[in-house]
């Protein structure tokens, strides 16, 4: 059964990976038309964005990388900058 939300309902909401990794928080949508094309991810404190992006403040999301959206977000890995992977990272 599809599950209909609303747009206002997804702000704040957490990102995570399907690896499970905490990505950020949702800030807004980016529309086409009537249609969702995008999702400006906010780099929160703790979260693998704010490692990776330094001091930028976020990123955009096709919405094609959305795996589901309930309680939580959950985005494909491949949502994460080109050439970053957690294990490099300190």
């Amino acid at each position: 059964m599809l599950k209909m939300k609303k747009i206002s309902e997804t702000y704040d909401l957490k990102v995570f990976t399907d690896a499970g990794d905490y990505f950020g928080d949702i800030e807004d949508c980016i529309l086409q038309g009537n249609k969702v094309s995008g999702w400006k991810i906010r780099a929160t404190k703790n979260s693998f964005l704010s490692r990776v992006l330094g001091s930028a403040k976020g990123v955009i999301v096709p919405h094609q990388l959305v795996n589901s959206i309930g309680d939580i977000f959950l985005i494909s890995k491949n949502a994460a900058p080109a050439g970053h992977t957690e294990e490099g990272e300190e």
